[in-house]
């Protein structure tokens, strides 16, 4: 079975960019997820093992039921620590760019993160990589995870023997996360030998589960009942649901990042069920509905999300957001579903 994902020029490539380097930067994309966060620590802990300064900046925060996973603690938010994360990418020699393929997916760091100086590498699963500066691009959408693409670096460089359980959780939890448990996107068998020389680190993946999908408090569990009982839209004939939360209702409820994780998965349960949309009223900021997308086999979400929400993702997973009113991304959601009823019903 084949791990290696490099051809002999790339693998040098990256070897003599960490080579060069002792400051080292890792970023993750905003709203940081599991995966983004999981690789991040992964391919921190693997460049440390080398004798590397390296430190992990991301946008903003990521979900509380990440909190467990080990070294999170050093992760620095640039929405809260500005001048620390600007002071590092200046005085970078290498920045890694994990799990976004474009620059804007960091927003407001943006323009901090392209003025460091330092060489950039990207390591990416999400499709069309757009990153003119990168020394070094690894792009593979057909991969379950950006932190399954860490593994396979990190195995062919011939780091995996010298990393411990705490690597390997975050690599698992990544991994895991961006599969909905293995449920979805997760067919190739190089994803379970992966796992299996996971665990010969002697991981708990049951606890892992339970720490990430069993981690709720009780109003995140309210909350999520409240939508699928009260705010669920079905449309029976079109295969496709969706639901909408305001701002007001989130307050109501004591929502805090991550509580909502997972949710848009829910309705694909209904018998015959091909796209689920979750539009959530952003707490802060008015005009603006973030937007998730999932569907099952041969439903392009991704082409949705990019046509109607600004975004787009992998086929069967996408994200978005609209400017506008929740009303009108309620009435744009409607009107999506429509046009591509055709191939819903199919």
């Amino acid at each position: 079975m084949e791990i290696n994902i490099l051809n002999d020029q790339e693998a040098a490539t990256l070897r003599e960019l960490i080579a060069a380097s002792s400051h080292i930067v890792i970023c993750g994309h905003k709203s940081p997820d599991g995966d983004a966060i999981g690789s991040s620590l992964g391919w921190q802990y693997y460049l440390e093992s080398l004798g590397k300064d390296v430190h992990v900046i991301v946008p903003d925060p990521y979900p509380d039921f990440l909190h467990w996973l080990p070294n999170i603690q050093t992760v620095i938010r640039y929405d809260k620590f500005g001048d620390r994360a600007s002071e590092l990418l200046h005085e970078a020699d290498l920045v890694c760019c994990l799990d976004f393929n474009t620059t804007s997916r960091v927003e407001n760091m943006e323009q901090t993160l392209l003025s460091s100086p330092g060489k950039f590498i990207l390591v990416d699963h999400h499709p069309v990589p757009d990153f003119d500066k990168a020394s070094l691009i690894v792009s593979h959408p057909e991969a379950s995870s950006t932190s399954e693409l860490v593994f396979r670096l990190i195995w062919q460089l011939g780091g995996f023997d010298q990393l411990n359980d705490k690597w390997a959780q975050c690599i698992y939890c990544g991994m895991m996360t961006d599969t909905g448990g293995f449920t979805y996107n997760s067919t190739d068998p190089s994803i379970y030998f992966i796992i299996s020389q996971l665990l010969t680190k002697h991981i708990d993946k049951d606890k892992i589960y339970r720490n990430v999908f069993n981690n709720y408090s009780s109003w995140a569990l309210r909350l999520r009942g409240y939508i699928i009982s009260q705010k669920l839209n079905v449309f029976d004939d079109l295969h496709a649901t969706y639901y909408a939360v305001s701002r007001y209702e989130l307050e109501e409820f004591h929502f805090i990042k991550g509580d909502l994780e997972g949710l848009v998965n829910e309705p694909l349960r209904i018998r015959g069920a091909k796209l689920s949309i979750s539009l959530r009223q952003d707490t802060e900021k008015d005009n603006l509905v973030w937007v998730s997308l999932r569907s099952v086999d041969d439903f392009p979400c991704n082409q949705l999300a990019g046509e109607y929400f600004n975004g787009g993702g992998h086929f069967n997973a996408s994200g978005g957001r609209f400017n506008g009113t929740l009303d009108e991304a309620i009435a744009t959601t409607r009107k999506a579903i429509q046009a591509y009823a055709e191939l819903l019903k199919k």
